[in-house]
């Protein structure tokens, strides 16, 4: 029986069918069937049932993939026990944010590609938040204030948010002085969220109205430009912007409460060694302390 045979199967498993765990791992099609063939013929039982919209797991299937998971991990772990110091190898399976991911995240990835040649790093970049354990990812980097879940989550920075509006829009409507105001306004949004200020030591919570949603904030910093609305944005996403004087940094004796940047991964006993020596890269890219001027 081979690993790779386990490991294609657990894909097979978790994807629920061939052609999408064909995708995560980067294979052929047809080598994947060959590896589930070969090893049903090993185990002499069915794991899975082919159907036309995939592929469903027996009930020996169900019962030999949490074995077959483990012992992919097991392995895993022996592996990078015994590799040389810094050395990683296998596949790493990230989301991230696709609003800046691909300006702010991608270089440390590309960075750790270049560190560890053995390593295959896949990127998914994308703006909503991804199953980790039933689309096969390592972990994720999410921002924000997270909410409750199982998953297990390393804040590796902070991250600032600011509430924008452009010229042509306070110049036609005026800017909101306090967070009651912003009702009173239109706003770009990612959809029925709400905004959070501080008010002295109070936290003070707003749901705005708005005609114009889109689940990207790139778009949202789109519309603001255009002057459709307030925006609530990080301030990754607007710095430049306001630097230009194409968008104003508003209401600022509310500031907004700070968030964090998080790197989040399936629930487990002990992170992969590649997970954590991603951590330790964003960490030390985010947590750095600001420079001081000379």
């Amino acid at each position: 029986m081979d690993i790779e045979e386990l490991r294609t199967f657990v894909e097979v498993a978790d994807a629920g069918g061939v052609t999408p765990a064909a995708r995560r791992l980067g294979l052929s099609k047809s080598i994947v069937s060959r590896r589930l063939a070969r090893l049903e013929q090993d185990l002499g039982v069915q794991l899975l049932a082919r159907t036309t919209r995939g592929a469903a797991l027996t009930e020996a299937g169900a019962t030999f993939r949490d074995h077959a998971a483990r012992v992919c991990n097991e392995i895993d772990l022996a592996r990078e026990t015994i590799l040389p110091m810094g050395e990683l190898r296998g596949r790493l399976r990230i989301a991230a944010p696709l609003s800046f991911g691909p300006t702010h995240f991608a270089a440390i990835l590309s960075q750790m590609a270049q560190r560890h040649p053995e390593l295959h790093v896949h990127a998914s970049y994308t703006d909503r938040f991804v199953d980790l354990v039933g689309e096969g990812f390592d972990c994720a980097i999410r921002l924000g204030h997270l909410p409750d879940s199982v998953l297990i989550a390393r804040r590796v920075g902070p991250i600032r948010a600011m509430l924008v509006a452009s010229p042509a829009y306070i110049a036609a409507h005026g800017a909101p002085e306090t967070p009651d105001e912003i009702l009173q306004h239109q706003a770009v949004m990612q959809g029925t969220e709400t905004w959070q200020f501080m008010d002295g030591d109070t936290v003070v919570t707003v749901r705005p109205n708005g005609r114009f949603k889109a689940d990207n904030g790139v778009s949202l910093v789109a519309a603001a430009l255009e002057g459709v609305g307030l925006a609530y944005l990080p301030e990754l996403l607007v710095a430049d912007h306001i630097a230009s004087g194409a968008l104003i940094s508003i209401m600022t004796r509310h500031p907004i409460p700070e968030a964090g940047i998080f790197v989040v991964r399936p629930p487990g006993q002990h992170p992969s060694r590649k997970v954590r020596i991603l951590t330790e890269m964003l960490i030390e890219c985010y947590e750095k302390p600001p420079a001081r001027e000379s």
